[in-house]
């Protein structure tokens, strides 16, 4: 791969690092909007509403009567249809299907735009040298989150099972924003490289990195609110059902049980270590702001703030499902914009 980028002979064009990064910004969007489809999917408990992985015949979707019969006679075997959707019609069970299958063809078509361009780049010798490897590892990463995915659903058709395992949900998630970071990253990195064919990569800053790992725990939790739908534990901010810590909801649960397990706890976690993640990030946004990128500054602070407000309403509110869907758009923004901010730091730092 790198051979062939850093040469531009026969019909070759040479490198070009603004195209690719065009190229990776259309493929960041769409991970920003398979984030949101995926958390209405659990949000309108559709995840397993297809019970079955066909990576190919799975694209199409069913025509006939009895291809629909069928897809809902798989459902109704599985524990969660008694427990949660018992006596839906075949019509509601296609209001379920659609989010599901959405997400699944949405996930297809991102593979598709970041692996057949990355072919097609790599033919015409257009990737600069250093950036093949890491290109292709970024395809790696999409697809072991796909493989994550699967391994979630595959997890809420066990028997006893009504919902997919929390741990895999916050697994599969993460690593879709992880991956969606790495693509703004070396997409930054290109533009750089396109202004001066000089530039080096950026590095990790210790600040950066650290608001990094804060953010990243913070997505962790708010991960797991959504599997334990810790979400409804209460209604109201800053206090939880009257105190500022409601206590646990399972009794004499391990250490690990009450930090991952716990709705209740899993939800103070979250409400309060978001302070601690907008403290770095005003620090790293002040750093951003030396160093000359006030539009990435501006960025963080306005994700951060918008995010802690969604969060706040979507508790008050009682989690509806297209504020609980804008509060994770705007998580996946702010993933993002923190991004850009460290790229900032380290190209100046």
């Amino acid at each position: 791969m790198e051979a062939v980028a850093i040469t531009s002979a026969g019909s070759g064009r040479g490198p070009a690092p603004r195209a690719l990064a065009i190229w990776l910004f259309v493929v960041a969007a769409m991970i920003v909007g398979i984030v949101v489809i995926g958390g209405i999917t659990r949000l309108t408990e559709s995840g397993l509403s297809i019970t079955r992985w066909d990576p190919v015949t799975g694209i199409v979707p069913p025509l006939s009567a009895a291809e629909w019969q069928a897809e809902f006679d798989h459902y109704r075997q599985i524990d969660q249809y008694a427990a949660i959707h018992a006596g839906m019609t075949l019509q509601q069970f296609k209001g379920i299907f659609f989010w599901e299958y959405f997400h699944r063809l949405l996930a297809r078509t991102i593979g598709s735009v970041f692996a057949l361009p990355l072919i097609w780049f790599a033919v015409r010798r257009m990737i600069p040298a250093g950036y093949g490897w890491r290109l292709v590892a970024l395809l790696a990463l999409g697809g072991l989150q796909g493989a994550f995915g699967w391994l979630m659903v595959r997890s809420g058709l066990q028997p006893g099972m009504v919902e997919v395992a929390p741990g895999w949900l916050a697994t599969h998630l993460v690593t879709a924003l992880f991956t969606l970071a790495g693509i703004v990253w070396t997409a930054l990195d290109l533009l750089a490289l396109e202004r001066d064919p000089a530039a080096r990569p950026a590095r990790l800053t210790p600040l950066a990195a650290l608001a990094g790992a804060a953010l990243l725990l913070q997505l962790v939790y708010g991960a797991l609110m959504a599997g334990l739908r810790a979400g409804h534990v209460t209604d109201q901010w800053p206090l939880m059902n009257g105190t500022l810590f409601p206590g646990a909801s399972h009794a004499h649960a391990s250490i690990g049980g009450l930090l991952f397990d716990d709705p209740a706890v899993v939800h103070f976690i979250h409400r309060w270590w978001a302070w601690v993640v907008v403290a770095l990030l005003v620090v790293l946004a002040r750093q951003v702001r030396k160093a000359g990128a006030r539009p990435a500054s501006i960025a963080v602070h306005t994700a951060f703030g918008t995010q802690v407000l969604l969060g706040i309403a979507v508790v008050w509110l009682g989690v509806p499902v297209w504020l609980a869907a804008l509060h994770q758009l705007v998580g996946a923004l702010l993933v993002i914009a923190t991004t850009w901010a460290a790229h900032a730091v380290g190209r100046t730092g």
